[in-house]
């Protein structure tokens, strides 16, 4: 079988170690004295000290989940034509998208005035679903860029990035170069700020996602690149979390230099993560083949989930650290169990994300 038509069972594995972190940085957010600033349902007793572990994790967890959907595109248009794709992506994407703004997003959002004993007014909401909107977007936005990309893919970008790639290591500064100027350009306050500061948020998206269908565009070229470099992105990658929270976090160079630093690590990780996929993860599965299935209704339910069972467990007089661990617990099984309903009814299944 030719190459370009390579199911990348990494790929698919990545989605959901992205999918599953998010459920648990949520779930963190519930344990934070600032999460009720932006609508989470918030326990009285705090876990403060797991937040240190979150910043390890929320500088990447969205721009990676912009990195694979590109490549989602990339692997979409190999058997479809470019009116077939965006069918195909208003279909899984555009509608749930919407569907969600009115009948999901507004469900968690009236469960948090509830808890909080506020009165509610209807109003459709993005809520946890801008990611979707943005994606939608980015391929209308990017779909001229794609099919030439398609059409020559012997095209001198192309030609330029595999031949440094192929360098020993290089792929860390190629794969950084796009990220690291953008943040030097806009200049956010908050790297992971991707909706406190929407601008920052959509070109950072953007990039990644461009970034995305690129690389995996070509071929085994990138994914060798990637698992030779990864033993040092992942030193690299712990090394600029530690300058982060030992050194930059108080320090008086964290205006001129963290959104640098951040850049890159932001990198590091992804490739960390694509490095170790390739090599242990490119094999097909029972369990990724559900997981695969299921975790785009998931992340569409997770939200109602938790919000639902913080509500029941919140109240308990248990340490927060074990209403924690319940709690990411009871979301991923209730998101689950969310999605084994909705799969079963015919006509309500395409509202949520679940293929035909």
């Amino acid at each position: 079988m030719s190459e370009n038509f390579i199911r990348r069972y990494d790929v698919d594995s990545v989605r959901v170690l992205a999918i599953f972190l998010l459920i648990v940085y949520h779930s963190v957010i519930g344990f934070q004295p600032w999460g009720k600033d932006v609508y989470f349902i918030v326990n009285k007793d705090f876990l403060e000290s797991i937040w240190l572990i979150m910043m390890a994790i929320n500088i990447w967890r969205i721009p990676i989940l912009f990195v694979v959907s590109g490549m989602g595109v990339y692997f979409a248009m190999r058997r479809r034509t470019a009116w077939q794709l965006i069918g195909d992506r208003a279909y899984r994407i555009f509608l749930p998208f919407w569907f969600g703004v009115f009948f999901i997003a507004p469900i968690h959002e009236y469960l948090f005035y509830v808890y909080n004993e506020k009165i509610y007014e209807y109003t459709p909401t993005f809520g946890h679903l801008w990611f979707l909107f943005n994606i939608f977007i980015y391929i209308l936005f990017l779909l001229p860029v794609f099919i030439y990309f398609k059409k020559f893919p012997g095209n001198f970008i192309f030609k330029s990035i595999r031949y440094l790639i192929s360098k020993p290591f290089v792929i860390i500064p190629v794969f950084s170069l796009p990220i690291v100027i953008e943040v030097l350009l806009l200049q956010p306050k908050t790297f992971e700020g991707y909706i406190l500061e929407p601008g920052h948020g959509f070109i950072l998206g953007l990039l990644c996602f461009l970034s995305g269908f690129i690389f995996v565009s070509l071929g085994k070229d990138f994914w060798i690149s990637v698992q030779k470099a990864k033993f040092l992105s992942l030193v690299l990658s712990i090394s600029f979390y530690l300058i982060r929270i030992l050194v930059l976090l108080e320090s008086e160079f964290k205006e001129d230099y963290s959104n640098l630093f951040l850049a890159i690590e932001c990198s590091t990780w992804m490739l960390t993560i694509f490095g170790f996929a390739a090599t242990y993860f490119n094999r097909p599965s029972k369990a990724l083949s559900y997981l695969s299935s299921a975790v785009y209704p998931v992340y569409i339910f997770h939200m109602i989930a938790q919000y639902s069972f913080s509500i029941l467990i919140f109240p308990i007089g248990i340490p927060a650290l074990i209403k924690y661990l319940i709690l990411v617990t009871a979301t991923i099984g209730g998101s689950f169990l969310l999605y084994e309903i909705f799969k079963r009814i015919r006509w309500v299944r395409i509202l949520v994300g679940i293929s035909r």
